[in-house]
C-alpha cells in the first residue's frame, strides 16, 4: 500500500514500518489535524503514522512542559481578549532580543571550545577534592553573573561529572553538581544579564547596573559564605584528585571566531546599559554568526524566548480583564517577596516574574523574592532542570538521592536567605 503524505510517498505493508522518499513531509502543526484523525478513527491510518506522530508530540509536550503552559495559558486567556494588534504591544521585544543576543553569543564561545581551554586550565592547580569542587562551583557562580544560570551549568556540570570520573572520585558528583547549581542560581542573581528574570526586571524596573548590583550584592555575598562552608564541609574533601589525562588538550577552535565573539559580547553589554539600541545588537550577532557559525544560532533555546512570549500574552490579557486585575494586584501588593518566593516553587521563577510583574510596580521586592525562588524545588529555577538532566544521564546516576540532597541544600539556603530579605 502507498499513501501519499505531502510530496512525499509512503510505502508500507503489513508488519514494516513505513519509509519515507521524496521531499520532506510539511511541518508538523500543518499535518495535526490529519493525525488527530487517523488516531482517533479507527482503521483510517494503515501505517500506524498519526498514531507515532502524536506520541512524538506528546513527548514534546512531556519535555517542555512550560512552553506548553505559558502557550495553553496565552490560548486560554484569548477567550477573554479576542486576539488583535494589541498582542504585539505585550511582548518587550528589547527583552527579547537582549536574550537572544547573549544566547547566541555563550553558544558561540561554547561551540569555540572557550569554556573547556577555562575549565581545564583550572584544574591544572588543583590537588585535592575539595580544591576541585572550589574551583568548579567558582565557575558557576561567577561564571553566571556574565553567562547568565542556565549557560553557565551547560558548560560546566558535563565538565564535573567527566572529570570527577576520570579521577575517580563518583562519590563527590552529586554534592559538586548540587552546589554548582546553586552557586549558577545564586551567582546570576547580582547582574542584570545574570539570568532571564533578572534583564526583564532591570528593563522594567529602569535601574542602573549599579543599583541593581546594590539590590542583590548581600543576597549574593551571604550565598558565597554558605556555598564556601559547604565545600570545607566535603565528605572526602582531602582525597587526591587527579583527573585522567585527556590525550588532546582543549584549545580555542578558531581565534577569529573568538575575537568576533567578544566584540558581540560587549555590543550587548552596552545595549543592557542602554547605550546601543538592541535592534543594532541583535542584528550584528545575527549577522555575524550567520556567516562565521551558523550552528551556534540553531543551539539558542528558543523555548525559552516562546516561554517568554506565550506569557507575555497571557499577562497582557489578564491586565486586560479589569476584575482579575484589580484582585490580583490587592493580592500581590506589599507581598511581592512572598509571591515571588511562593510561585516560583510551582512554576518556576522566571514565568512567576512574568505573571507578577503585571500586577505590581515594586520590582525590587519582586527581584528579591523570584531570584531567592530559584532555590527549592527542582522545578523553582529551570536552570536547575538542566543540572538534574546531565546528572541523570550519567553511569551509576542516583536520580532520588539527587533530588534530596538538592532539596536539603536548598532549604539551608532559604533558612538563610528569606530571613535575610525580611531585614534589608
Amino acid at each position: 500500500m502507498i499513501l501519499l503524505y505531502g510530496t512525499g510517498f509512503v510505502k508500507c505493508r503489513a508488519g514494516v514500518t513505513p519509509s519515507f522518499t521524496g521531499a520532506v513531509r510539511p511541518p508538523l502543526i500543518f499535518r495535526l489535524p490529519e493525525i488527530i484523525m487517523n488516531v482517533i478513527t479507527p482503521g483510517s491510518d494503515p501505517c500506524g503514522t498519526g498514531k507515532k506522530t502524536m506520541k512524538r508530540i506528546l513527548g514534546f509536550f512531556k519535555k517542555e512542559p512550560v512552553l506548553t503552559a505559558a502557550w495553553v495559558l496565552a490560548a486560554a486567556s484569548a477567550f477573554w481578549v479576542k486576539p488583535n494588534k494589541d498582542y504585539l504591544t505585550y511582548i518587550d521585544w528589547r527583552s527579547l532580543c537582549i536574550l537572544w543576543s547573549l544566547m547566541a553569543v555563550m553558544q558561540g564561545f561554547r561551540e569555540n571550545g572557550v569554556f573547556d581551554v577555562i575549565g581545564e586550565r583550572l584544574l591544572k592547580r588543583t590537588d585535592t577534592v575539595r580544591q576541585l569542587a572550589v574551583t568548579l562551583v567558582a565557575l558557576c557562580f561567577f561564571g553566571s553573573m556574565l553567562m547568565t544560570n542556565d549557560v553557565a551549568l551547560i558548560a560546566f556540570v558535563p565538565f564535573t561529572i567527566a572529570t570527577l570520573l576520570s579521577c575517580g572520585r563518583r562519590e563527590a558528583i552529586i554534592p559538586v553538581v548540587v552546589m554548582q547549581t546553586v552557586a549558577a542560581n545564586m551567582g546570576s542573581m547580582l547582574t542584570p544579564i545574570g539570568s532571564p528574570q533578572n534583564l526583564y526586571l532591570y528593563a522594567a524596573s529602569g535601574c542602573s547596573v549599579g543599583e541593581f548590583i546594590m539590590i542583590m550584592l548581600p543576597y549574593c555575598a551571604a550565598s558565597a559564605v554558605l556555598l564556601a562552608v559547604g565545600v570545607l564541609v566535603l565528605k572526602g574533601g582531602k582525597k587526591k584528585a587527579d583527573p585522567a589525562v585527556s590525550p588532546t588538550r582543549p584549545v580555542i577552535l578558531s581565534k577569529r571566531n573568538l575575537v568576533l565573539y567578544v566584540i558581540l559580547f560587549c555590543a550587548s553589554l552596552l545595549t543592557v546599559a542602554r547605550i546601543l539600541p538592541y535592534y543594532i545588537s541583535a542584528g550584528l550577532v545575527l549577522i555575524v554568526a550567520l556567516a562565521v557559525q551558523r550552528k551556534s544560532l540553531l543551539s539558542v533555546d528558543y523555548s525559552l524566548l516562546f516561554i517568554f512570549i506565550g506569557f507575555f500574552i497571557f499577562t497582557g490579557n489578564v491586565g486586560n480583564i479589569p476584575e482579575i486585575k484589580e484582585l490580583l494586584t490587592g493580592a500581590v501588593a506589599g507581598r511581592e517577596k512572598l509571591f515571588g518566593i511562593l510561585m516560583s516553587q510551582v512554576i518556576s521563577n522566571v514565568p512567576a516574574t512574568l505573571l507578577l510583574s503585571e500586577f505590581t510596580d515594586d520590582y525590587r521586592s519582586l527581584l528579591t523574592g523570584v531570584d531567592i525562588g530559584g532555590l527549592g524545588t527542582l522545578i523553582a529555577s529551570m536552570a536547575s532542570l538542566i543540572s538534574y538532566k546531565y546528572y541523570a544521564r550519567s553511569p551509576g546516576a542516583q536520580r532520588g538521592r539527587y533530588v534530596l540532597d538538592f532539596t536539603l541544600v536548598s532549604i539551608v539556603f532559604l533558612a538563610v536567605l528569606v530571613p535575610l530579605s525580611v531585614i534589608i
